[in-house]
């Protein structure tokens, strides 16, 4: 599946799609063959058009069948199947350019396809457009695809390559732990796993044959098997890599949050404590101490996000977590000019409101309260579930939820 293309930048092979044309999609290329009718001369000659590019196409006479679609586009530029066949073909020729204008005609033609939204972003991957890329192929994937693995296996393996590119190492690990799921394990798909875990961008990757890039590979494994639900085999291949590379950067961290996973939480926390200790400003593992203690013993948890505000204040999550455990804490002046903070860095979630609520409620702030309230309660209606990518790059395995009642029973103010 993982094919060598040329126009690799990264060290990254292009995952080249099969075929898309071939009658292994006859299920899902609908032709639109029309009967010959004397209604008028343009429709006959549609009719004849489309028959012969799609019968050129199945017998595999594809630079025939290329001519053909496009005079019959011509004659009606609303013809979705046409588009889709012209532009897989264009794909599988590696011609990008054309086949990017293919898939653009195809999805203004059909605003929800969300297959030809992917295979545009596809398109414009090989191209160089990562930013129009990643923007096309999340479209898809919130649109949905066609019922095919492999088509999805691409489309999710470029996803996480993309967001890899952009150091959104959460989004791509998600992306690329449910490719795993499906059943991909090859060393691609492990080595781009073992980036985004260990938080390693391309440009920054160690060289073949090198025993770093062998750390890195073997890091995806385990998150692959931990994808495939076989937690015990990845645990042990993390505690190898613990026990051969402990100064690795990333790699207790990488750990501690596979430990939470199976909800091994003390010693998570433990890993993120080594990894502080080998790397006193990894940010990461201080927001990850300070979620697991969040209604535990949040007094200790603000202690670690206090550090993580202080490393990197323009975080916008560290001053949300501040807040919530400030709050928790029972601290709630200190907590309102946190959540303010995140507030004011359009982090836009009910939870964010709940908390303030609460806080503005303790502090007398009556007035505030309920526009706080107000707010959470349109957001939660909105949605189940906070926006992918609401809560920042550092996201910690374990989101705190303030949208409960804390340990003492208290509700959501009410004014």
């Amino acid at each position: 599946m993982w094919a060598h293309g040329a126009n690799t930048r990264v060290g990254i092979p292009k995952a080249k799609h099969p075929s898309l044309w071939s009658a292994g999609f006859v299920g899902f290329v609908i032709l639109s063959i029309l009967p010959c009718s004397p209604v008028t001369a343009a429709a006959e000659t549609f009719a004849s058009l489309s028959a012969r590019a799609n019968a050129a196409r199945d017998a595999e006479h594809l630079e025939e069948a290329a001519q053909l679609y496009r005079r019959a586009l011509a004659l009606r530029p609303s013809w979705k199947d046409g588009w889709w066949s012209l532009g897989t073909i264009y794909y599988d020729q590696d011609s990008y350019a054309k086949a990017a204008h293919a898939f653009r005609s195809l999805v203004k033609a059909d605003p929800k396809n969300g297959s030809g939204y992917a295979m545009l972003g596809l398109c414009e991957f090989e191209l160089g457009q990562d930013a129009a890329s990643l923007q096309s192929i999340q479209t898809g994937l919130s649109l949905g695809l066609i019922k095919d693995q492999s088509l999805r296996n691409v489309v999710l393996y470029h996803e996480g390559l993309l967001l890899l590119r952009k150091g959104q190492f959460t989004g791509a690990g998600d992306a690329l732990a449910l490719l795993a799921s499906y059943g991909e394990g090859g060393n691609q798909a492990a080595l781009v796993l073992g980036m985004a875990a260990l938080r390693i961008l391309p440009h920054d990757l160690p060289p073949e044959e090198s025993q770093e890039r062998g750390v890195v590979l073997r890091a995806g494994r385990a998150e692959i098997l931990a994808a495939q639900k076989k937690f015990d085999d990845g645990a042990k291949i993390y505690a190898q890599l613990i026990a051969n590379a402990p100064q690795f950067p990333g790699i207790h961290c990488a750990y501690g949050k596979y430990l939470l996973q199976e909800h091994l939480t003390d010693e998570a926390v433990a890993e993120f404590q080594q990894e502080i200790k080998n790397n006193p400003r990894h940010v990461q593992s201080y927001l990850e101490i300070a979620a697991v203690q969040y209604h535990v013993d949040s007094a200790a948890g603000a202690q670690y996000a206090e550090e993580a505000v202080r490393l990197q204040p323009t975080l916008p999550f560290a001053h949300y977590l501040l807040g919530l455990l400030y709050a928790d804490s029972g601290d709630y002046e200190k907590a309102i000019t946190q959540l303010e903070l995140a507030e004011r860095s359009h982090i836009h979630e009910a939870d964010l409101y709940y908390a303030l609520s609460r806080a503005y409620s303790r502090t007398g702030r009556k007035a505030d309260a309920t526009r706080a309230r107000a707010t959470f309660l349109q957001l939660s209606s909105q949605s189940s579930r906070p926006e992918p990518n609401i809560y920042g790059e550092h996201r910690p395995s374990r989101v705190p939820d303030a949208n409960h009642p804390t340990s003492a029973g208290e509700a959501p103010p009410q004014r």
